[in-house]
């Protein structure tokens, strides 16, 4: 008899054990998310606009009352950009904080650093900002991916563009590391779809900050458009290295250049830069009034004008609140992944495209359109291509 009873206390301990590794990071009045950002890294500037953006949600949800009665708590932790610093930081927020979901982690090499940590203890890595392909293949059902790839927006907009430009020398700089290859891939693609390859092609070190070499490089080979696997300061610092040096192809970055920052921080020798994008950059006197009210709204709350990865951390959170309110007062993660699977999510007021989710299906769309920096704004030029 004390052995049986034994037993079932052992097995009724292991049931209550896997119940709360399910549901860890949610009790009866809150739900934990975790975040990993770059706040003092070369994408500092990025990092903490996505921060900001999901705080803004964030705090809007809980004066609603939270999601089904809980409030979020969400808890940032700084990468600097490092994928190390990144694993320490999903340990932490994984095994310390006991989070529910990884939000809005920003980073190609990081995500794909920290996933093994979160997957181990069944923790969603939902959108992270980044738009490499690994964010959703290789298929994990704990993978859940927002952003048309690098791959697909180069692949469809190089050509486009060279057929617009009529150019004849395609070249490349690029980030040495997953995110900037991706770029570069979808501009061979592209060009191989029309016959073409790249004429060139340099790349640097992340964190670097001196393009001469590369730049010159460029210039010597004739490159008359350059596709840039770039991201903040590195775009500011190969467009105004080029310009210095005489040197004045068409150039066109992925979603990863597009922000209001290039045109903030690099002034007017940025103007005439192309870059793929989703979701516009919200400026405060949008003519949208919507788009303008909710910039508006942003500015008060934070005292600086938001940017587009401010719209992505807003999005990131207003998605995972509605999915998370569809699963009712049961949340776990094989309930919100149920959800999740079937989510239509419609286009929103920054124009992202409709995103859909299914049981094999983890990127919502991989469609993207293009804006063109011009009287130091960036104007949306092209429409979503027709499937």
């Amino acid at each position: 008899m004390k052995t049986r009873l034994t037993l079932v206390a052992a097995l009724l301990a292991l049931g209550s054990g896997a119940a709360l590794a399910q549901s860890q990071g949610v009790s009866k009045d809150e739900i934990v998310l975790g975040s990993i950002q770059d706040l003092s890294g070369p994408i500092a500037g990025f990092g903490k606009q996505v921060r900001l953006g999901m705080m803004l949600r964030v705090d809007e949800v809980n004066e609603q009352g939270g999601i089904n009665g809980r409030k979020i708590k969400l808890l940032v932790e700084d990468s600097a950009y490092d994928p190390r610093r990144a694993v320490l930081a999903a340990q932490k927020l994984v095994n310390q904080d006991k989070i529910f979901a990884m939000v809005g982690h920003i980073g190609t090499a990081q995500n794909m650093a920290a996933m093994p940590v979160q997957f181990q203890k069944n923790v969603i890595n939902f959108f992270p900002v980044t738009a490499a392909r690994e964010m959703y293949e290789p298929f994990h059902k704990l993978k859940y991916s927002f952003a048309a790839t690098y791959y697909d927006q180069m692949k469809i907009a190089v050509p486009k563009l060279v057929k617009e430009k009529g150019a004849k020398k395609v070249c490349t700089m690029y980030q040495d590391d997953e995110f900037g290859l991706e770029v570069k891939r979808g501009a061979e693609d592209g060009l191989k779809s029309m016959g073409m390859t790249l004429a060139e092609e340099t790349s640097y070190k992340r964190g670097a900050t001196d393009f001469a070499s590369q730049m010159q490089k460029l210039q010597a080979s004739g490159c008359d458009m350059v596709v840039l696997g770039t991201i903040i300061r590195e775009t500011i610092g190969g467009i105004a290295t080029a310009k210095r040096l005489g040197f004045n192809p068409t150039f066109i970055g992925s979603s990863a250049a597009y922000t209001d920052l290039i045109h903030k921080l690099g002034g007017p020798a940025m103007n005439g830069l192309y870059a793929t994008m989703t979701v516009q950059n919200p400026y405060t006197d949008d003519a949208s009034q919507p788009i303008r009210f909710w910039a508006n709204k942003y500015k008060t709350k934070f005292n600086e004008d938001p940017t587009v990865f401010s719209v992505y951390g807003y999005n990131i959170i207003d998605t995972f609140t509605k999915a998370a309110g569809k699963t009712g007062a049961n949340l776990t993660t094989d309930s919100f992944v149920k959800v999740m699977d079937g989510m239509t999510i419609p286009p929103d007021i920054f124009g992202s495209a409709q995103a859909t989710f299914g049981p094999q299906k983890r990127l919502g769309s991989n469609v993207s359109r293009m804006s063109q920096i011009t009287d130091g704004k960036w104007k949306v030029i092209s429409e979503y291509p027709k499937n």
